[in-house]
């Protein structure tokens, strides 16, 4: 299956956790795929809607990740979902949570959200969960569905839950210790040498290798000018295909 182009998806988002240290971590996930820009950092709902208001039309967001377990219970998210809506004109929202509440998930379902994720479960793949999301009535993650499969809701028993992480066999400890810490963790190779226990050259080497293995097990379209990092960034972070073309099994046998 090829990957729509790259370059095709240009989305704005606006987060808004109550957690300062997700609030950044999110934002430096999403920092790293050009896919998504994001033009708003809030730590209170009161924060987002000044945002919305002053903000022009054309530069409104695309997409709204929402702390959903502090916006005060469900009758609060169902009301914030369907008041963005009302607001910006096509806009997905998508709520993250710390800790699995099955009232919210519901409460999300009915008022029109996008998806639903465990932020545990998405975490450095939190870009292609939004990209994900948008191609799907309603998405969430695999602790959701499991957590939700006693559910009758329609979107909820209906949803598709985002794949697993993409598997590279090829890459050795190593080989993928050296990626992890120099493209996934940001580590300069000088220091992730010296985490490493071994020289410059040799982890220089490493990456190049690492970065040759992910580059034959990918087809999906970058633009020109990427880096090698942001290439391999995305590739270390996308789902995998042949999970998602198993997804419906599980989600009837987790049902």
């Amino acid at each position: 299956m090829t990957t729509p182009a790259h370059q095709e998806i240009n989305l704005k988002v606006v987060i808004m956790d109550t957690d300062f240290y997700a609030l950044h971590a999110i934002n430096s996930f999403l920092a790293w795929d050009r896919r998504t820009r994001v033009t708003n950092l809030s730590e209170t709902p009161r924060d987002m809607w000044l945002y919305i208001n002053s903000t022009p039309l054309a530069e409104l967001p695309d997409v709204v990740l929402l702390d959903a377990d502090h916006l005060g219970g469900p009758e609060a998210v169902a009301k914030t979902i369907t008041e963005l809506d009302r607001r910006i004109e096509g806009v997905k929202t998508i709520c993250l949570g710390q800790e699995i509440a099955v009232n919210l998930v519901e409460a999300a379902a009915e008022a029109g959200a996008a998806g639903y994720f465990l932020k545990q479960d998405i975490r450095l793949q939190i870009t292609w969960g939004i990209v994900y999301a948008l191609n799907h009535d309603f998405a969430i993650t695999s602790s959701i569905a499991h957590a939700t499969a006693d559910r009758f809701n329609h979107r909820i028993f209906h949803a598709a839950v985002v794949p697993g992480m993409r598997k590279f066999p090829e890459l050795t400890g190593r080989i993928g210790q050296a990626l992890k810490l120099c493209v996934l963790d940001g580590l300069p190779a000088h220091l992730a040498a010296d985490e490493m226990g071994i020289s410059l050259h040799t982890i220089r080497g490493y990456i190049k290798e690492g970065y040759r293995i992910l580059e034959a097990h990918d087809d999906f379209e970058y633009a020109i000018n990427m880096t090698p990092q942001e290439r391999a960034f995305m590739r270390l972070t996308a789902f995998d295909e042949d999970d998602e073309e198993t997804l419906p099994t599980k989600k009837r046998e987790v049902e």
